[in-house]
C-alpha cells in the first residue's frame, strides 16, 4: 500500500476535533482560574437596602449644596467636602473607597470632617485606575448618601 493514495480526510477530521476539544478545555480551565470578586459580599442584602439608598440620595440632592470630592495628585489624597450646614451638625458616617475591578483594594475610613467641612483621606497607596468614593452620613436621624467616580492616576517615575 502506497502512501499517496492515503484519504488525508479522516485525520484532518480527527486532527479538528482534537484541537478544538483541547482548545475547550483550556478556555475552561482558563474561566475558572478567574477571581470571581463580587460586587459585594452581601448582594443581596444590600439590594434589600436599596429604597433606604435611594431616600438618602434625594435628601442629599435636596440640601441644595453638593457634596465634593476630588484627587489631589500633587498631595496624593482624596479631599471630601460636605455642606458646611451638614458639617456644623456633628454628622457621623464613614467613607468607602470602593475599587469594582477588585474587592481586595476597597477601604473604608470613619467621617471625621475639619470645622469647615472637609476631610482629607490619604491615598499614596492606592492603586491607579477607577474608584467609586462613596460618602454615608447621618445628621439629626437623617441618612445621606453621596456617591461619585474617580480616577487615580498612575506613579510617575
Amino acid at each position: 500500500m502506497r502512501l499517496a493514495s492515503l484519504n488525508p480526510w479522516p485525520l484532518a477530521i480527527m486532527a479538528f476535533f482534537a484541537c478544538f476539544a483541547a482548545a475547550t478545555v483550556g478556555l475552561v480551565i482558563l474561566a475558572t482560574s478567574q477571581p470571581e470578586d463580587l460586587v459585594s459580599a452581601d448582594y443581596y442584602g444590600d439590594e434589600l437596602k436599596y429604597q433606604g439608598r435611594l431616600d438618602s440620595l434625594n435628601r442629599t440632592a435636596a440640601l441644595g449644596a453638593t457634596v465634593a470630592v476630588a484627587y489631589d495628585s500633587t498631595q496624593q489624597a482624596i479631599t471630601v467636602r460636605l455642606p458646611p450646614e451638614q458639617a456644623r451638625r456633628h454628622p457621623t458616617g464613614r467613607i468607602r473607597l470602593y475599587r469594582p475591578s477588585a474587592a481586595r483594594l476597597d477601604r473604608e475610613v470613619p467621617l471625621a470632617l475639619s470645622l469647615v467641612g472637609c476631610q482629607v483621606v490619604p491615598a499614596g497607596d492606592l492603586a491607579a485606575g477607577l474608584w467609586n468614593v462613596r460618602v454615608a452620613w447621618t445628621v439629626a436621624g437623617q441618612d445621606y448618601f453621596w456617591d461619585q467616580r474617580l480616577v487615580v492616576p498612575g506613579r510617575r517615575p
